[in-house]
Order: C-alpha cells, then structure tokens, then sequence
C-alpha cells in the first residue's frame, strides 16, 4: 500500500488507518479479543502500517489489545494513541504516555494526540500551554515521535500549534459528515498538518447495512449517531441509493467506494474499525480504487443531500437523546 508522509515529522502513514476503539469493548457489543488480535495482525499483513488507539478506548483494553496484537512486528508499524480530556495537566500528561508504552508494550509511541480539548465532556480546563510543555518534553525525551490533536476546532489546532509542531488532526469525517471542509482542512493544507478521518464510514452508515429501520442491541452507542434520527436518517437512505450506481462502476461495495472518496481528500487518511480480519479485507480494497475528477465531484454532491442540513456540531452522537 502506498504511504504518506505524516504532517512535517517524516513518518510515513498508510491512506487506511486501523482504528481500535472497538477493540476496547466498551460502548460496544459482540466484540471478541480474539478476533480484534486477529484483525490488526491482517491488517499489517496486507499493508496497513498504522494502528491508532486512545487511553480512554475501554480504559486502556484497546490499547493492551494492540500491544500483544504487534507483538514481533513493533518495527513494521505506526502507533498513533491519544490521551484523554481529563488527563490534560501537565504532570497526568506524562502519566498518561508511560501508563500507554506500559499498555501497548513498547518504548515510544509515533504519534500522541490530544483526544479532546481540554474542558470537554466536563472536564477540568487546563491552558494548552501547560498540556503542549509536557507533549513537547515527552517528544524530547523520544517517548514520542510527533504530536497531534482531536476533536479541535480550528481555533483550537492554531492555538496549540503556536506551542509546539502540531502533524495531525483527527475530527470526524466522512461524505456524510463533512464539516472539517469548511475550515479546518484548507488551513492543514496550507501548513502541511495530516487529516486523519474517523468515523469515515459514519459509524456503518455509508456500508449500507442498516436497511430502512435500524435497530442497536443494548450498550451499542451507534443509536445516538444524529445522522440516524429523523429526518436525517431520509436523506441518508436517499443519497445511500444514488451512491449504488458508482459502487456498480467501480465493482465495490458502497463502504469501499466511501472511504476512497476519503483518502481522496486533501491530505486525509482514514481510520476504520474492524471487528474482524475479513472486514479488514474489504477495508484494503479501498486503497486500489481510483476515483475520476467527475465522478469524485458527483458523489461529493450526493453527501451534501445530507450534509448541507447538519449544524456545525463537530459532535456525531446526542448522548442526551437517551
């Protein structure tokens, strides 16, 4: 697989992104350690250099999942991992990175992120200042190789890059969900900061796989994902059958064809999930896909029959919604 170089730091990242939060279990169900083991290690078997994984992904499980998942293949892979908003302090800053090598069983971590802005979620408000001197010491000492952040508005990423080199930003991002077009990614263009999408797919959305009237299992967060309550969820359905035909051309699934829309974006890489080595299978296919100028600009106009209705919320889930 073809890579890419990671912001300005000189690590070389895969267009496809193993991306672990399921791995963690929580706030997930019918995820089995077995098989999240065995997806990663399909993955880097068939070319996917980078893993990425968070302290909060099921209090540290996904990320000791990933470390005994690249066992022997350390040298082979990019680790991104991040820490979380309540861990912002400079002192639990550096707690959180040696808590994480312990977890992921290795010496440095390639890139640290900032999961989410400090104050999220109600946490504590730390001044990135503070946060940005212990990422900057940790990259000195070589625990890290590059810094990155999440969830940050643009404001944010400008305010934390005046402290130190900032080579990633992870926001949500996907044909359905595509606010990071409005600011963010024309100014990573411009200083050369790698856009690292999650949730490229919509959490399953754009695979298709829902039918007409979704149903989650208990424990499942994806039923608070806004894009499947009304009326959202009819133009989802709607755009979903108009995408069928470009899959049929480019003889690909409809999640294929939407995480090549991804990786064909200005510097943007995709982290999708898998919960087993199959789905990794599938998810590889969507490196090999070429997308014409013409067709890349139709099938941007048919996520924008969804997009053009949603706030700009960075947020996917209405947790409150219950």
């Amino acid at each position: 697989m073809e890579k890419r170089q990671l912001g300005k730091s000189g690590i070389e990242i895969t267009p496809i992104i193993m991306g672990t939060w399921q791995a963690g279990k929580k706030m997930w169900v019918g995820i089995e350690d077995s098989e999240s083991i065995k997806a990663i290690r399909k993955a880097v078997e068939l070319g996917i250099n980078t893993i990425d994984t968070a302290e909060v992904y099921g209090d540290g499980h996904s990320e000791r999942i990933v470390g005994e998942a690249i066992k022997g293949v350390r040298d082979r892979v990019v680790i991104a991992t991040k820490v979380f908003a309540n861990h912002l302090k400079y002192h639990q800053v550096i707690e959180a990175c040696n808590n994480s090598l312990k977890n992921l069983q290795t010496d440095y971590i390639d890139l640290y992120q900032i999961h989410w802005p400090s104050g999220s979620w109600g946490t504590e408000v730390v001044p990135i200042e503070e946060t940005m001197e212990a990422m900057n010491r940790l990259k000195q000492e070589g625990k890290i190789r590059a810094i990155g952040v999440s969830n940050f508005s643009l404001s944010q990423l400008q305010e934390a890059s005046r402290y130190g080199q900032i080579d990633s930003i992870q926001p949500p991002y996907s044909l359905f969900w595509r606010f990071v077009e409005k600011e963010i990614q024309p100014w990573c263009v411009e200083k050369g900061i790698s856009i690292l999408a999650y949730s490229p797919l919509a959490q399953g959305i754009l695979t298709g796989k829902f039918g007409d009237n979704p149903t989650f299992a208990e424990g499942d967060h994806r039923k608070d994902n806004r894009l499947f309550q009304p009326p959202h969820w009819e133009r989802v359905k709607k755009a979903l059958s108009q995408l069928k035909p470009y899959a049929e051309r480019y003889n690909c699934t409809l999640g294929q064809l939407a995480l090549a829309w991804v990786i064909h974006q200005p510097q943007t890489s995709a982290i999708v999930g898998a919960r087993n080595a199959q789905q990794v299978e599938e998810n590889v296919h969507a490196a090999e896909i070429r997308l014409t100028p013409e067709d890349l600009k139709a099938i941007s106009e048919i996520g924008e029959g969804v997009t053009r209705y949603l706030d700009d919320n960075p947020v996917m889930w209405d947790f409150k919604r219950g």
